[in-house]
């Protein structure tokens, strides 16, 4: 693992591998003593099918963290439809919520049909049909998880998006990187590209449709803009020196970026339609790794200009520069909250490297993950949760952590390295 440092980000993208594949699988690694009980009814009719419907409701509402389902084979009777839950016999199973489904086949579709009931309340929250074909049963499903999951905490699910990762294969001379996008459980996996020289910072843009992200095909690294979904790309910057760590404006008409083309690495915002570039930042420091807060109006960076890496924060309408962070003696890659209200870093611990929040409010830092070699923080574009890269073994892995830092999962993939994780927004 590469660990940030006086020349973070730009040396290189070094992974430790041997053969990579893209497609993750998720281990649950804590669970909130905190979280909801929740039952998830096998839907009926969905006997035979490629997907388990019920079950990847199940698997997204205790990924959340915020939910603990009850084991199928503690489930007395199995309704399919509202009018059919006893209230009694789950209240008896301390089951709070309680999801019930059918599916019924017509022509090539499929319709799901699910009704969320509260069992304190004795009532119906939820009852939807959702429409899919044979090939989005997933996406339907996780629909159905975004549903219940705003029904319940009144905040909005993010089941049905995105993440972008990078990953590596081969040794030496001989590696390949890969720029993927898959569902954010790490299911349905696309390659978007891949290169013979190290690809690093995807980030997306406010809409979901393309990713800029740092390339070093040409030798040298350069920053691309590329449409997810018909493969057709740009090249941005190629400028000499460092051309790195992209991060997209809200309105999606500029993009922050650190170039060394003066000099030192420095914090530049380029406009997309002109390519026009202004300078932010001037000092005789490193900064690098800018991230827009939501309202557009200021931006976060990594600077070691007080003698090793912390966040400042540059306010762009009044060009104020303030340090945000004083808790230890390194403080990196930085992201706000959606609300803004918060940020999310790589904080060295006594422990190693850790993801923290930071309130902006007060600056009280806590440190969420239990590993030690983390990097490249990333939250879901509803502040629930922050994904990350980290170790396992001698592999690079992704894993999550609840923003209040109760629960955790795991993105490891069969074998090899995998890094620079990025969330995408919500997606409509």
């Amino acid at each position: 693992m590469q660990i940030l440092s006086k020349v973070w980000l730009f040396c290189a993208l070094l992974f430790i591998s041997s053969a990579a594949s893209a497609q993750l699988t998720i281990e649950i690694t804590r669970g909130s003593d905190q979280a909801l009980p929740i039952g998830v009814v096998p839907f009926a009719g969905n006997e035979g099918m490629s997907e388990d419907i019920a079950q990847i409701v199940q698997d997204d509402l205790e990924r959340s963290g915020l939910f603990d389902p009850l084991e199928r084979s503690a489930m007395f009777e199995k309704p399919s439809q509202a009018d059919d839950v006893e209230f009694g016999t789950w209240r008896s199973l301390d089951v709070r919520y309680l999801v019930v489904g059918r599916v019924q086949q017509t022509g090539n579709s499929y319709q799901l049909q699910f009704d969320l009931m509260d069992i304190s309340g004795q009532r119906q929250m939820i009852g939807e049909t959702v429409t899919a074909n044979a090939n989005d049963l997933r996406g339907a499903a996780h629909y159905i998880s975004d549903q219940i999951f705003e029904a319940i905490t009144d905040i909005r699910g993010a089941f049905s998006t995105s993440i972008a990762y990078i990953t590596a294969q081969g040794l030496g001379d001989n590696m390949q990187f890969g720029l993927y996008v898959a569902d954010a459980d790490g299911h349905n996996s696309q390659q978007v590209l891949t290169s013979d020289q190290p690809i690093m910072s995807p980030a997306w843009s406010p809409d979901g449709r393309k990713l800029a992200y740092v390339s070093f095909e040409s030798e040298r690294p350069a920053i691309y803009i590329q449409d997810v979904a018909t493969g057709q790309r740009v090249q941005a910057t190629s400028f000499d020196g460092i051309n790195g760590a992209p991060s997209w404006s809200p309105d999606g008409r500029r993009i922050a970026m650190s170039l060394s083309k003066d000099g030192q690495p420095e914090i530049y915002i380029m406009d997309i339609a002109n390519r026009s570039i202004e300078r932010i930042t001037n000092s005789n420091s490193i900064d690098t790794e800018p991230a827009w807060s939501p309202d557009g109006r200021s931006l976060l960076f990594t600077s070691d200009r007080s003698g090793g890496p912390q966040i400042y924060q540059h306010t762009l309408g009044t060009g104020e520069t303030k340090r945000l962070t004083f808790t230890g003696n390194y403080n990196a890659r930085a992201r706000y909250s959606p609300e803004g209200d918060q940020i999310f870093l790589v904080h060295r611990s006594s422990r190693g490297y850790q993801v923290a929040r930071q309130d902006l409010d007060g600056g009280r830092l806590v440190v969420l993950s239990d590993s030690t070699r983390d990097e490249s923080p990333s939250v879901a574009p509803n502040g629930t949760m922050v994904i990350f890269a980290t170790q396992q073994g001698n592999n690079g892995v992704l894993s999550a952590v609840s923003a209040d830092g109760r629960s955790s999962f795991r993105l490891p993939a069969a074998q090899g390295d995998v890094r620079d994780p990025a969330w995408s927004p919500f997606l409509n």
